[in-house]
């Protein structure tokens, strides 16, 4: 199979534009699936089938060179993090690649899908694609060091005991299975590992408990981010009762959209003191990002088409919309406020092939799961439609190879 793709064309753009037959590719992961388990395969088929891609996307060295460049950008505007402080684990830097560059669109605080990711990329270790993952070698060791360092940033070498993964109604998210592996990846290690709802967290005078257990540290992946839902877990987090990774500061530094105008400004970056060169590879790889105000709704109506909308405290694409796509009453609501507007750049195409049905081109956003500023793996996430969504047949999580 790799011999006939590289006489095909061995660039990015074209292998991706090829239908390549992907049932090594399925076989792998399908025994990768079934090695978790009865209980997590059947999770995964009823809840998310469309959670694994059908096919591998390739990029360039290229691109991968500017990914990083406007990572380590970033982290130089933000600036070294609070001492003895968790650093935020997962966070998620989401790229849209075209002919004109890869393009940062957001950062999330809480990504999901890096567990779900190191599976999908360990089945993939035996497939013969052309390219290399980008990925860290022994990605769950390396899941683990960094909670751990969580934790050591706060407590030194006391040793860490229990980890709550927390979310609303855990058992209903459509992430869950991802839970699980967190879960049973812990639980290796020696690490009482609880998957819980906030309700049962109960802070105490002496900690934060959950069924009887203290927890030494929360895996944060609520979506309500400054936690003003939950104030018992941010009291304790203030309070140094617990650490919580991610928190509500690494949130308001990194993924508060309103942080993208910033660093698309290159008055505000100067004024800021950020050097030129970096200053550059901002613009370059941060497309234009502006507040929306109701005074320029007349503006705004007719550039529509050229903007991508987005809330200021939006999630998951909820409530984001593509200015050529977006109706009068929808554009009415964005004017009342809490809104950016980001100069639309398109994200790349991959052709998948499923069995009985004609070729399919669908886009797809890579996701680079950093942690301290370093790229720990990228991700791709094939879908139809405005933006990301788990429910397109051949899209989901997606292995990402690198072309020398």
């Amino acid at each position: 199979m790799v011999d006939a793709l590289a006489e095909a064309g061995g660039d990015a753009a074209s292998l991706n534009g090829q239908c390549q037959d992907v049932a090594r590719m399925d076989e792998a992961l399908q025994r990768a699936i079934r090695a978790q388990g009865d209980e997590w395969q059947l999770l995964v088929r009823e809840r998310c089938p469309h959670l694994f891609a059908s096919a591998p996307v390739f990029i360039g060295a290229s691109p991968l060179r500017q990914m990083r460049a406007v990572i380590a950008a970033v982290e130089e505007v933000v600036a070294a993090p609070v001492p003895h402080s968790a650093h935020g684990v997962f966070y998620g830097y989401d790229f849209h690649l075209n002919a004109q560059g890869a393009h940062l669109i957001e950062i999330n605080t809480n990504a999901g899908g890096g567990f779900l990711n190191a599976l999908l990329i360990e089945s993939q270790r035996v497939a013969d694609w052309p390219g290399t993952a980008v990925a860290a070698a022994d990605l769950e060791q390396r899941f683990l060091a960094m909670f751990r360092n969580e934790w050591r940033l706060t407590h030194g070498a006391a040793p860490l005991t229990c980890i709550a993964i927390v979310d609303e109604r855990p058992e209903a998210q459509y992430l869950y299975p991802e839970f699980l592996l967190a879960q049973r990846l812990f639980e290796r290690a020696g690490i009482v590992a609880l998957i819980a709802d906030p309700a049962a967290l109960q802070a105490r005078d002496d900690g934060v408990y959950c069924s009887g257990q203290r927890v030494d540290l929360i895996y944060n992946r609520l979506t309500d981010f400054g936690l003003q839902q939950f104030p018992h877990i941010r009291s304790a987090w203030t309070r140094q009762q617990v650490v919580l990774t991610p928190d509500p500061a690494h949130y308001a530094r990194y993924a508060d959209k309103r942080n993208l105008v910033q660093w698309s400004d290159a008055e505000w970056l100067r004024a800021a003191g950020v050097q030129q060169a970096t200053i550059d590879e901002l613009l370059r790889g941060i497309p234009q990002t502006k507040r929306v105000h109701a005074a320029e709704s007349e503006q705004w109506w007719t550039e529509r088409k050229a903007w991508f909308f987005k809330p200021v405290t939006g999630y998951g694409s909820k409530g984001a919309y593509r200015g050529d796509k977006v109706t009068k009453r929808v554009f009415e609501e964005i004017m009342q406020g809490g809104y950016v507007a980001q100069r639309l750049q398109p994200p790349g195409e991959r052709t998948v092939c499923l069995p009985d049905s004609e070729p399919q081109s669908l886009k797809y956003d890579v996701r680079c799961y950093v942690y301290e500023g370093e790229l720990q793996l990228a991700a791709a996430r094939l879908y139809q439609g405005q933006t990301t969504n788990f429910r397109t047949p051949g899209g989901g999580f997606a292995p990402v190879r690198l072309l020398a």
